[in-house]
């Protein structure tokens, strides 16, 4: 995931802070647009896993700080809920003139209910996918019940949320108060994904059932079992993700390419790493993997190692041409198992092995041919294993050309 600090003007004309979240090669299918729950900011955990998970899709995710909030300007005392609508249209603009207009609209908690309002003004949006949101905005009230006789007298009011100190004015309760949740989202004529915890203490499953009902088709839900209400936990955080990429094409109508170029040998694979941590997200001919060591090496075992995909294509291409063969030959082979391993061994118990070497790759091959083969047949077949085009360029003399590539970043 390539990740990209921005700014942009918000509602007001203050500076908003942002993230753009974009796929290992930097090449998006389309853009979506996040809104973060009540007092949040756009660096909470279960953003990034989310972000993450829709950059593997080729989606690109922008997030950002609403006025008054995390790294952007302005006082959170002069915001309210008609605000945050204000800002997720002003950075709908700004994806529209620097990059492309947003198709898909992402809310969580009360940032659900702002781009469920936000969407008949984010003309570009085609699905919306809103998780633990509230089916009435003012449901955040609950936070500051007890000062709410404080600020209607006052005008203002000092409350604590998770540690943190906000003013609040009563402009924010009246405001909220004005809201009509219900004449939006029936008249979203947007697909809507809707995602909530039926153990999601902070805003009740209630909500979610109130939103579909509201809602007309496509809608669709997804019970987020055992998740708490920020999603801290990471799986529950990626599952999401996952689920709005995998929803969100059928609205958008892009399926995985066939390949990048008409020349294979002209499709670049690139591998991208960030700060910490030894996740490599990976993009092959259009497609997203991801490549990791395991936990005992201070990796996170999120996926194959790098010798892992290097063997895998051995065996991938060892199956692929026993097949074309097969196929040439008419013969009748009906399924071709390679099972692989990799190590490193001392260059004495190679009998190949060059003197001078001290220790070597061994890759161990089976080969398991199915069908009604005769013995002449597999033992054909086998030879040709050996004739794979991964295989000869892993026995060839490789040149691996590295050049240092000047940083595009301004």
């Amino acid at each position: 995931m390539t990740l990209k600090k921005l700014y942009f003007k918000g509602s007001g004309g203050n500076q908003l802070s942002a993230l753009l979240d974009l796929p290992a090669d930097g090449h998006p299918e389309a853009f979506a647009l996040f809104a973060h729950c009540f007092t949040c900011t756009k660096n909470l955990k279960s953003i990034n896993h989310i972000s993450r998970a829709l950059t593997r899709e080729r989606v690109a995710v922008l997030r950002f700080d609403f006025t008054g909030l995390g790294e952007s300007e302005g006082d959170f005392a002069d915001t309210n809920f008609s605000t945050n609508i204000a800002d997720l249209v002003a950075a709908a603009d700004f994806l529209e003139n620097e990059y492309e207009a947003p198709k898909i609209l992402v809310g969580h908690s009360l940032g659900g209910a702002a781009v469920l309002q936000a969407a008949g003004k984010i003309r570009s949006s085609k699905a919306v996918a809103v998780i633990g949101a509230p089916a009435d905005p003012a449901h955040v009230m609950r936070h500051f019940k007890e000062h709410q006789e404080t600020i209607a007298l006052d005008g203002e009011a000092a409350i604590a949320i998770e540690g943190r100190s906000f003013r609040i004015k009563k402009q924010f309760l009246d405001d909220l108060g004005a809201v009509q949740m219900e004449k939006a989202i029936r008249n979203l004529k947007k697909a809507l994904l809707i995602f909530h915890s039926p153990v999601d203490n902070t805003v009740g499953i209630d909500n979610a059932a109130k939103i579909f009902q509201y809602a007309r088709h496509p809608k669709s839900f997804i019970s987020l079992d055992q998740a708490d209400h920020l999603l801290m936990n990471a799986s529950d955080a990626r599952y999401v993700g996952a689920m709005i990429a995998s929803w969100v094409r059928k609205y958008l109508g892009f399926d995985r390419p066939e390949t990048l170029e008409g020349d294979l040998a002209k499709n670049r694979v690139v591998a991208r790493i960030g700060e910490t941590g030894f996740r490599t997200e990976i993009m092959a001919n259009g497609l997203s993997l991801v490549a990791d060591e395991p936990v005992s090496v201070g990796g996170t075992n999120m996926g194959p190692t790098p010798y892992d995909y290097l063997v895998a294509g051995l065996g991938a291409c060892t199956a692929m041409t026993l097949r074309m063969y097969a196929d040439r030959k008419q013969w009748p082979l009906e399924e071709v198992v390679v099972s692989l391993s990799h190590k490193k061994i001392h260059a004495t118990d190679c009998q190949a092995c060059e003197k001078d070497q001290v220790m070597v790759d061994r890759i161990e091959r089976d080969v398991e041919v199915r069908g009604p083969l005769d013995a002449s047949q597999s033992k054909r077949l086998m030879e040709i294993a050996d004739r794979c085009p991964v295989h000869r360029t892993l026995e060839s003399k490789v040149e691996i050309m590295t050049r240092l590539k000047p940083s595009t970043e301004g």
